[in-house]
């Protein structure tokens, strides 16, 4: 394979990736909270009820929320791209020590 293939082969990875895991915050309500990445100018103030800012940087807002239907609402209030946060994954963790 040539690097461009390897190239797009990694882009259409990512992309898909991020397309997974953007049907999961809207098809399921399995995520506490997310993280809105380009959020609007007035994303903030449109928040629904149940939902708080929790972090945040220059093109990041973290959001958590126990209402259902969290990732649809924060589209509603101006978030361009949600991606779940705080799920516990596939594996689970090891214990700490005693």
């Amino acid at each position: 394979m040539t690097i461009k293939r390897w190239a797009l082969a990694l882009v259409c990875v990512v992309a898909g990736w991020v397309g997974t895991l953007m049907l999961v915050m809207v098809a399921t309500d399995a995520a506490p909270g997310a993280i809105v990445l380009f959020p609007n100018d007035d994303f903030v103030a449109s928040l629904p009820d149940g939902a708080a800012v929790v972090g945040g940087g220059g093109a990041w807002v973290a959001v958590r929320g126990d209402m259902p239907g969290l990732g649809l609402a924060l589209y509603r209030a101006g978030g361009r791209v949600v991606l779940p946060a705080g799920l516990p994954g596939c594996l689970p963790l090891p214990e700490g020590p005693r």
